[in-house]
């Protein structure tokens, strides 16, 4: 479907803004309770947690902006993986049963996008364009 491969690049961006954005809010809740604290999170947080959380909105805010995109995102899915060992599957072995989905889900698209890069809209795209 040629129409649909003249659009692969764009949406690529927005997946890659979407889930920037959605991971920067998980920062948020943890840091700043904003826009509410984030459930199951002790205050204050463990060191560990405060790492996350800063990996959240540093790697989020990166990957939203596409600058630095792969090397963001790698630390990002790194994050998810050990997350997700750490946190979801001692409660047991299926993601949807261990509430560990979400995790999974950012892990690989983030690795995706360790590959994939920024896309267009992207700074650095931007600053490729300008040089």
């Amino acid at each position: 479907m040629p129409n649909l491969d003249a659009w692969s690049p764009r949406v690529l961006s927005i997946l890659r803004i979407i889930t920037g954005l959605l991971f920067i809010e998980h920062g948020l809740m943890k840091l700043f309770h904003f826009p509410a604290p984030q459930p199951g999170a002790p205050d204050p947080l463990p060191a560990l947690l405060m790492v996350a959380a800063v990996v959240e909105l540093v790697g989020g805010g990166l990957v939203t902006l596409g600058l630095f995109t792969r090397v963001a995102a790698f630390f990002c899915s790194g994050e998810m993986a050990v997350a997700y060992f750490m946190a979801h599957a001692p409660r047991g072995f299926y993601p949807a049963l261990n509430m560990g989905e979400a995790a999974v889900l950012y892990c690989f698209v983030f690795l995706y996008l360790v590959f994939a890069g920024g896309g267009p809209w992207s700074l650095e795209a931007a600053f490729r364009r300008r040089t």
